[in-house]
């Protein structure tokens, strides 16, 4: 009688147990094995988001635990500063003063050269976004502060950035791919009016492109 009345009684606070988990959680996320029957109640294997319940641990138990978006909100925050940064150099695009690459060429700021010649410049970018990040610029701006006022005059400095682009990829080992980005005016996220070309390489790159 004792053993039927101890069984009767795990078996009250096993069904309360159940009944809680089920008010706050689908009945996937249970792994718990009837503790007076043999056979399983339902087994799914645990995701990895989910943790062990301290309250509920001697029955197995299992809810969900919160993860934060910690890159999702990284993202959003990095987009919106390009974003800023972009809208604010469209203020100043058309005053025609001299840009952080016209001190960059004329070595009143360091940078990471890459590749040099007498019309091109190209040197890492201080903030990149993948393993190989160069920008290649032209040394004389010339009017071409984006790529939509290009003219027939820039054709030849406009296929030299490209040769430029392809020669960085190679000394940079990129043999198995790259991308070359061309940002033009705030919604394209430019930041600095002066043409440039960004080389990207050294990871999978996704499309469509943000």
């Amino acid at each position: 009688m004792a053993t039927r009345a101890a069984a009767a009684t795990l078996t009250a606070a096993t069904s309360s147990l159940l009944r809680q988990a089920l008010r706050f959680h689908p009945p996937t996320i249970i792994w718990s094995s009837n503790l007076i029957q043999s056979r399983p109640i339902q087994r799914v294997p645990p995701p990895s988001c989910y943790r062990r319940s301290a309250s509920l641990r001697p029955h197995g138990l299992r809810v969900p635990c919160r993860v934060p978006p910690q890159r999702f909100v990284r993202h959003i925050a990095s987009s919106t500063n390009e974003e800023a940064a972009a809208r604010a150099a469209a203020a100043t695009a058309d005053t025609g003063g001299p840009t952080i690459f016209d001190k960059i060429i004329a070595k009143e700021i360091p940078s990471t050269v890459v590749y040099e010649d007498d019309k091109v410049l190209a040197f890492r970018d201080i903030n990149p976004q993948a393993p190989v990040h160069v920008l290649v610029i032209p040394k004389v701006r010339d009017g071409l502060t984006g790529l939509d006022k290009a003219e027939p005059r820039h054709v030849e400095i406009l296929g030299q950035l490209l040769c430029a682009a392809k020669v960085v990829a190679e000394k940079e080992g990129l043999a198995n791919g790259y991308r070359v980005v061309i940002n033009n005016g705030p919604e394209g996220c430019q930041s600095v009016y002066h043409l440039h070309l960004h080389v990207l390489g050294g990871r999978q790159m996704k499309w469509p492109a943000g």
